[in-house]
């Protein structure tokens, strides 16, 4: 009992401190101080105030900075190197950088050779459609780019989509030629896509797919494409052709009596071994990045003369057998432009573009960042694009910036893209002279080479930190692992998307609100969950509001409040405090209101009058002053209730019932 009571007196020492406090500054404010009010800004010219609404929209970046104040000659010339970035940068190299990128260059054409021809099979294409994709591509992005690291290619989770998404249309095994044509159509309309949103300046909706989705996405389709490397790895003939995890699996366990091939799983294993031994040794000492780098061209190498002095693939060791030898034949002829495949590539290709769009502008991102250099995101959109319209008539299918490439090609120090014609400039060696050399490759090396490959995408240490930060983002992340693992590829890039979406929704229509609190010796008043050291003010009750009010969410803004102000009248009931007087709602964070937006202060302040309670405004920005303004909503409360301050507003409200307390 005595504790208690001690504790009381302490209670109503600390009250009666807060009211000598406010009393006290009251008095103060009886001298009259200068209060400054909230400006309105000046009204400015709609014409003018929409162009800089859109200009902001999309030219935020004001891309034509560099032709202001230039002759028309050098704006021709800006305009010619703003498309080929390569004739701007190109007057300025030397043989110093053509060192850097040679070595480049030879380095990812060592690691993509091999890579190509595993992933035109997760696109059930044939093998020199994945080495044709590393020709003609990087020679287009080389001269449109922007990015000095990104490395272009066939990547493998957009080969495995795009695999997965044709297959869904046309089965590549009993209609091979249709195929084919489908998935340059897909490659046409992913180029067109990606294109479109750089011109637009619509690149900001691939940020709507949330980094957390992308996270689980890539770690999803990283262990499918995994899964479906056993057909290789074991040697199994017949194979689901299902992606989900059930399934995959079910057909490795049911051909384990009769359809494993013993030989093929020895050759697997022992390479396996070697490329993660490789990787490992790259990691562990970034001066050996080229060990991991050239190490999938030596298994390549070293598998096929073993098979060949072995004569492996008489017993059962699946090879690849042949490659068309030659550069790209035209495609041209073989895209569907009428037809019922027309619609069904367009929508294929949408979804391919935006995924491949998606990853190269992640790792053109992150690279430029290291390097410290600017990034135009619309322009590299509309690089890819080309690239990909142009590779669509020339036998290539979708790709893409490849992050396993574009790391190798940045630590073997690459200066510019010239290491992109480096490499393509082998691959066109290679598709000339060296592609049959490649029949007695085994299958199953492919598959080591891709499994290898992939296991780098799935990101532990991001999905871990994702969790700690946000549980929801968590949420999204998972979901879209489970959904690639479980069900399809194409499933889970729904749920990501969804789940994405869905994010934003939530953030915008349940917006955070907080009760704020005066800390002890300051007029500063923050959150009370934030500051347990922040006390209220009796008799008034502050609200912060952390987000825009719109149609969307402002009258769950007001029913907030409404629930704020019941909660805490009950309390002061409870504990005999005095009654609220004011309603303080802090608006520092309201970047915008609309219409709806200010029905619902107005419906606020009417419920508020029926209560005796006085609805007071603090520091409301520029575009919100103005709409109450405008609306007549500032005049209805009165302007002398708009302070700048929360601060301000607290000693502006009533102290009759404070005093009295």
């Amino acid at each position: 009992m005595g504790s208690r009571g001690h504790s009381t007196e302490e209670e109503l020492e600390t009250k009666e401190m807060d009211i000598r406090s406010l009393s006290s500054s009251r008095h103060h404010s009886q001298t009259e101080p200068y209060v400054h009010k909230v400006s309105v800004p000046p009204k400015q010219n709609l014409f003018k105030e929409f162009t800089a609404t859109v200009k902001e929209t999309f030219f935020s970046d004001d891309p034509l900075r560099s032709f202001k104040d230039q002759s028309r000659t050098r704006k021709l010339v800006l305009g010619v190197q703003a498309i080929f970035p390569i004739l701007e940068w190109g007057r300025t190299y030397n043989l110093s950088k053509f060192r850097g990128d040679l070595i480049a260059g030879l380095t990812i054409a060592s690691l993509c050779i091999p890579q190509d021809i595993g992933y035109a099979k997760l696109a059930n294409l044939l093998p020199q459609y994945g080495l044709y994709s590393s020709f003609v591509p990087p020679l287009i992005y080389a001269c449109m780019g922007s990015s000095r690291d990104i490395a272009i290619g066939p990547v493998a989770v957009v080969s495995l989509l795009l695999g997965t998404l044709l297959q869904n249309e046309i089965d590549s095994a009993t209609h091979p030629a249709e195929y084919l044509r489908l998935a340059f159509t897909a490659t046409f309309f992913a180029g067109i896509t990606q294109a479109t949103l750089g011109i637009l300046r619509l690149g900001f909706l691939i940020d709507f797919l949330s980094h957390a989705a992308i996270v689980g996405f890539m770690g999803g389709a990283a262990i499918t494409i995994a899964l479906q490397q056993l057909k290789g790895f074991l040697g199994i003939q017949k194979f689901t052709k299902k992606s989900d995890i059930i399934s995959v699996m079910k057909s490795v366990v049911d051909s384990a009596h009769h359809g494993w091939n013993w030989q093929t799983i020895v050759i697997g294993v022992i390479f396996l071994s070697f490329l993660l031994a490789a990787k490992f040794i790259g990691k562990k000492n970034r001066k050996y990045f080229w060990v991991p780098a050239i190490a999938p061209l030596i298994s390549v190498i070293l598998s096929t003369f073993f098979v060949y002095i072995t004569r492996a693939d008489k017993k059962g060791v699946a090879i690849v057998k042949h490659l068309e030898k030659g550069i790209n034949p035209s495609s041209v002829h073989q895209i569907f432009f009428t037809g019922e495949y027309l619609a069904k590539g367009f929508k294929i290709g949408v979804v391919a573009g935006m995924i491949a769009l998606t990853e190269a502008s992640a790792i053109g991102r992150t690279f430029a960042s290291m390097k410290d250099y600017q990034l135009d995101g619309n322009k590299e959109m509309v690089a890819l694009g080309v690239m990909n319209v142009v590779g669509s008539m020339t036998s290539c299918y979708v790709t893409t910036g490849s992050f396993s490439r574009s790391a190798v090609n940045y630590m073997a120090g690459c200066q510019t893209a010239v290491s992109n014609i480096v490499m393509s400039g082998v691959v066109f060696l290679t598709l000339e002279f060296i592609t049959p050399l490649f029949k007695y490759t085994p299958n199953v090396i492919l598959a080591v080479i891709i499994i290898n490959a992939v296991l780098g995408l799935i990101d532990f240490q991001a999905a871990i930190l994702i969790w700690k930060i946000d549980k929801f983002d968590f949420v999204a992340c998972m979901g879209a692992f489970f959904g690639v693992i479980f069900l399809s590829v194409e499933i889970g890039l729904l749920i990501a998307v969804s789940i994405s979406f869905a994010k934003i929704l939530l953030q915008v229509t349940r917006p955070r609100t907080a009760i704020l609190g005066k800390i002890p010796r300051t007029t500063v008043y923050r959150n009370i969950l934030q500051y347990p050291e922040a006390t209220k003010v009796p008799g008034i009750l502050i609200v912060r509001v952390d987000s825009a009010i719109y149609f969307s969410n402002s009258n769950y803004i007001k029913e907030r409040i409404l629930r704020w102000l019941n909660d805490e009248e009950e309390r002061t009931k409870a504990d005999y405090r005095p009654a609220i007087h004011s309603l303080i709602v802090e608006m520092s964070p309201v970047t915008d209101i609309d219409t709806s937006g200010i029905h619902a202060l107005d419906e606020l302040y009417r419920s508020l009058q029926k209560r005796d309670i006085q609805l007071v405004l603090a520091n409301p920005g520029p575009v919100v002053i103005d709409k109450l303004h405008a609306s007549k909503f500032a005049t209805l409360i009165g302007e002398h209730r708009i302070f700048l301050t929360v601060a301000d507003a607290v000693a502006a409200c009533p102290l009759k019932v404070v005093e009295d307390a």
